[in-house]
């Protein structure tokens, strides 16, 4: 469904990307693990054209899109809840969801595709009057994920959905995530809590330095002796050792 094919990506004359390559099949949860800097959000990015490639290829239902501007991307099926959340502050969460149908060419569904959002984030419902800027960030993510989904995507992906949130709010977008995936949505995320991004991902990634440095199941990456002293440290390895 989604390939992407040795690419790299430089910022100036900084490097960010070394020859890149993943897939993802249709209906799938992957996750991209790593430490800060290891290029997980750049890959996103350049998924979606919002940082050039030097090198590589990716394509996206069979046809190339690495060639493509970003409103055209978008258009064909993938989506990106950002990290930051980056909502307009000094717009209704209503009207932040609304922006994240403006590659639809109707209007219809549109208020059935925001009462499904509502079912999934019923405090949304609630607020949906309120100014994005003043709800605290679980609630922020929330919208981030909505607005999203609101171009009924193929490929939703994630930049650390659970970043700056409490353990509670933690547990509820993990669990709204599950649910849009068991609904048959197709999810990249990346996460900076690499145990619960295995929990939740049918196969992993593990960036080190711009390269992926090991790849596989998440069921199996879970009990590899390296990735439980890289990426999840002694209080998790205790948890899943």
């Amino acid at each position: 469904m989604l390939k992407v094919d040795n690419i790299q990506v430089s910022y100036g004359n900084v490097k960010a990307l070394f020859g890149i390559s993943l897939s993802i099949r249709q209906g799938e949860m992957v996750a991209l693990i790593g430490a800060n800097g290891a290029g997980k959000s750049t890959t996103l990015k350049a998924i979606l054209g919002l940082v050039p490639t030097s090198s590589g290829r990716i394509e996206f239902m069979g046809k190339r899109i690495d060639n493509l501007p970003t409103s055209e991307i978008v258009k064909r099926g993938i989506a990106l809840s950002p990290e930051g959340r980056r909502l307009w502050p000094e717009m209704t969460v209503r009207e932040n969801l609304e922006l994240g149908a403006f590659v639809r060419r109707g209007q219809s569904g549109i208020k059935k595709d925001i009462d499904r959002i509502f079912d999934y984030f019923p405090i949304l419902k609630e607020r949906q009057d309120q100014m994005g800027g003043s709800l605290s960030g679980g609630e922020q993510q929330m919208v981030s994920i909505g607005r999203a989904l609101m171009g009924r995507p193929k490929v939703l992906m994630l930049d650390e959905p659970s970043l700056g949130l409490s353990p509670i709010f933690v547990e509820k977008v993990k669990d709204i995530i599950l649910s849009i995936h068991e609904s048959g949505r197709t999810v990249l995320l990346v996460e900076q809590n690499a145990f619960l991004a295995l929990k939740m991902s049918n196969r992993a990634y593990a960036l080190e330095v711009g390269k992926i440095a090991t790849e596989g199941y998440s069921k199996d990456l879970i009990q590899d002796e390296h990735i439980k002293t890289v990426y999840l440290g002694k209080k998790v390895k205790k948890q899943v050792g």
